[in-house]
């Protein structure tokens, strides 16, 4: 536990860089970026306005925060079953379009919807493709750039995917405004639901068309609990960090909802849900324009140095909440420090994950990644959600502090 979670010193034996690392921005970054900006264009969209539709229908935070939770622990196990698969067949392509198809169609399912548990299978049915094909696309990203290039690649990806949680939500905005002109609310939302299906399919066809997958041998004899028994031992050490944030890391649709009632009062209730979108736009630039230069900070100064920073942050944020106000400007900078440590966290994780994982159970490693963070996201969303209702927001957000302030000290403990 002495040395820095992050550097060259850290990393396990790796094998020759493939050819196309030479550059670390080649075919297969630019393609997962393109794909993650497609596909999180489509998602984006509808999560924007979910938390209004779910509204219009009756449902509760703690019906959001059980939507969200639920959906994050059905791709947490596929996750652990998908990277352990391909470590032993040795394809890993084929699935991950798998993953962006189901993930495009389950968006637009959402306009069937007449009760929250509809949307809650739908939801499912999305995160299980997204479950499906996170570990192994970023098996193939670190396959694809030298490891002095990681923090910069995955935040040049997490770039991509959150311009499109940008682009998404002003879409949605737009669509939103557009048709309530000549419907009800909760109809629009439904018509935005359908037309979200579409770059979410064409996510699945840039990633089919761009990215060439390394070829690898199988390996038959790769057993489930050998490898998992078998990864490294500060990699586990770093998954205990990682799991302890993630309990507290609560899905950020309930900021969305959160500042929407906090407006309400003085701006009605369609203002402020308006106003929520806009906010929620702001988050995602942030995390937009954050996520590279956390990666590309922490190839310079040390990774596991800025990912306790990134926990920080969260925790700051959290405080935020518990005291928050209706004020437009103040709301504002919650928002962005939601998405600046998103940013950081998204970026890092992976990458430092990338340095201790040997190549052959690359898959594997990232699908326990995928799932530690998938199960503290089903606990933070859905107790969260929970105090919200039972007791008061504040309490939900209390507890999320706690748990990131947590998980920022034992990274800062273990980076030491």
């Amino acid at each position: 536990m002495g040395e820095p979670l992050s550097g060259p010193e850290t990393v396990e034996a790796s094998p020759v860089p493939h050819p196309a690392t030479r550059g670390w921005l080649n075919r297969n970054v630019a393609g997962m970026g393109l794909t993650s900006f497609l596909s999180d264009t489509g998602h984006e969209a509808a999560t924007a306005i979910l938390p209004l539709f779910l509204a219009s229908i009756g449902a509760s935070a703690a019906a959001l925060g059980t939507i969200e939770g639920v959906a994050d622990a059905v791709s947490s196990f596929v996750k652990l079953a998908a990277g352990w698969y391909s470590d032993r067949f040795g394809r890993r392509k084929p699935t991950v379009i798998a993953g962006y198809t189901l993930t495009g169609l389950s968006t637009g399912l959402f306009a069937l919807a007449t009760a929250w548990p509809h949307i809650l299978v739908a939801r499912a049915i999305g995160w299980l493709g997204r479950g499906v094909r996170g570990p192994l696309r970023d098996a193939i990203m670190a396959d694809s750039v030298p490891p002095t290039a990681r923090g910069r690649a995955f935040g040049f990806e997490r770039a991509g995917d959150t311009l499109g949680a940008v682009v998404g939500p002003l879409l949605a905005l737009a669509l939103v405004a557009f048709l309530t002109r000549f419907q009800a609310p909760a109809a629009a939302y439904r018509q935005v639901f359908l037309i979200t299906a579409i770059p979410g399919l064409l996510a699945a066809l840039s990633f089919a068309t761009l990215v060439r997958e390394r070829q690898r041998a199988s390996n038959q004899t790769l057993r489930f609990w050998g490898t998992v028994q078998g990864l490294p031992p500060r990699f586990k050490l770093f998954l205990i960090a990682v799991g302890i944030f993630g309990a507290g890391d609560f899905a950020h649709t309930l900021l969305t909802l959160r500042a929407s009632q906090l407006l309400a009062p003085g701006l009605g209730e369609a203002r402020a849900g308006q106003v929520a979108i806009l906010l929620y736009v702001l988050h995602n630039v942030v995390y937009a324009t954050f996520s590279y230069p956390a990666g590309a900070l922490g190839d310079r100064i040390g990774k596991g140095r800025v990912l306790t920073a990134g926990y920080a942050l969260a925790a700051l944020m959290g405080v935020g909440w518990i005291v928050a106000f209706p004020s437009v400007v103040y709301l504002g900078l919650l928002f962005m420090l939601g998405g600046a440590f998103i940013a950081v966290e998204d970026a890092l994780e992976r990458a430092i994950a990338a340095d201790f994982l040997p190549e052959e159970v690359r898959g594997t490693g990232y699908g326990i990644l995928a799932t530690v963070n998938g199960v503290g996201d089903f606990l933070s969303s859905v107790i969260v959600g929970f105090l919200w209702t039972e007791v008061a927001p504040a309490a939900g957000f209390a507890y999320a502090t706690i748990l990131s302030l947590a998980g920022a000290v034992l990274m800062y403990r273990l980076r030491r």
